[in-house]
């Protein structure tokens, strides 16, 4: 097995109803995680205010 390139280092806090912060390691700004759009309606939920779901993070990543 060859050496270790890199390591994630991520904590992830649920801030309120469906949001959640991700502070990663390397950088100032968090990222923050919830729902919107249909996704909102699917669960029924209705945020204080809308993020990017984790969905949209995974598909960006494969697709980018």
């Amino acid at each position: 097995m060859g050496a270790i390139v890199h390591q994630s280092r991520i904590t992830i806090t649920r801030e309120k109803g469906p949001t959640r912060r991700a502070e990663i390691a390397g950088f100032h700004e968090p990222v923050f995680y919830g729902v919107h759009g249909g996704i909102k309606h699917f669960y029924r939920v209705d945020p204080e205010e809308e993020h990017a779901a984790t969905l949209d993070h995974i598909v960006g990543a494969v697709g980018g």
